[in-house]
């Protein structure tokens, strides 16, 4: 649902309707499970939006359940997006949010190029949140020193530790994602071991299309533990990933085909992502 004093969404009149229940605003898309397509007019729209809607799906969790869980993103959109969060959250009661990851760089800490690290820049730092309910993947520099294998272990340990008894990772509340001009999201790219996973929650990877090479990443059976799974891409150059995944494209090719809610897929885009959804 779109905020105060920024542009609605625009309808995807196009696409058929289905006989699920969604938000005012959002234009849903025939799919069992729950997928909405959600059209901003520009970037800082969509930011503005998704900003709005993830305060609201927090407190609207906190209410339901006694806290939030939420899987935060990198990338210029998502890091965007915690910044409008940080300031528009005076709705948020932090201590009963939790925050994980859905990727992150093997880097040091205090590498530019952690999504935690610009995390803590754009929001963690500035809100009332326990250390305790903030669960980042380790660097490379941690306790688990250069073995990414021992580092993804751990997190996936961190998940099971998280979740309710006999369960081996919580149901997330909200997974947010970016999107890669080729489909891949978090650190699963098209065709590669981490992204046809089955088993494992967390995997490490060695060798990532996209540098820095290795990573710590969620996999598709972790992503799918997610009541909400929210996809908010910006730009034309991903315009068809966009229209590929949305189109039902198979997840060894398209990762982001694979990335689905337990109950709403929601693709927050701007115009431009938008371009090449079929009319």
């Amino acid at each position: 649902m779109p905020g105060r004093g920024h542009a609605p969404p625009r309808r995807r009149r196009d696409l058929p309707r289905s006989t699920g229940r969604y938000r005012q605003g959002a234009v849903p898309v025939n799919s069992p499970k729950g997928l909405v397509v959600e059209t901003y007019p520009d970037t800082p729209a969509l930011v503005a939006a998704a900003g709005d809607r993830l305060v609201e799906a927090i407190t609207a969790a906190i209410a339901a359940r006694g806290r939030a869980l939420v899987v935060l993103t990198g990338g210029g959109t998502g890091i965007g997006l915690l910044k409008h969060v940080g300031a528009h959250d005076a709705a948020i009661d932090w201590s009963k949010v939790h925050l994980y990851w859905g990727d992150e760089r093997f880097v040091p800490a205090d590498d530019d190029e952690r999504n935690e690290k610009q995390a803590r820049e754009a929001l963690i730092d500035h809100i009332a949140i326990p250390a305790a309910n903030v669960h980042p993947m380790a660097p490379s520099d941690g306790v688990f020193g250069d073995d990414l294998d021992a580092a993804a272990a751990a997190y996936e340990a961190v998940l099971a530790d998280n979740a309710e008894s006999g369960q081996p990772a919580p149901i997330f509340d909200v997974h947010l994602l970016g999107m890669g001009g080729e489909g891949h999201i978090n650190s699963l790219f098209p065709h590669t071991a981490a992204t046809a996973e089955s088993t494992r929650l967390v995997v490490g990877v060695e060798a990532s299309p996209k540098p820095p090479p290795r990573r710590i990443t969620l996999t598709l059976p972790a992503v799918r533990r997610s009541r909400e799974v929210w996809l908010v891409v910006s730009g034309g150059a991903k315009a068809e990933a966009v229209a590929a995944a949305i189109g039902g494209a198979a997840p060894a090719e398209v990762p982001a085909a694979g990335a689905v809610g337990r109950d709403a897929t929601v693709w927050l885009l701007d115009a431009d992502a938008a371009s090449k959804l079929k009319r």
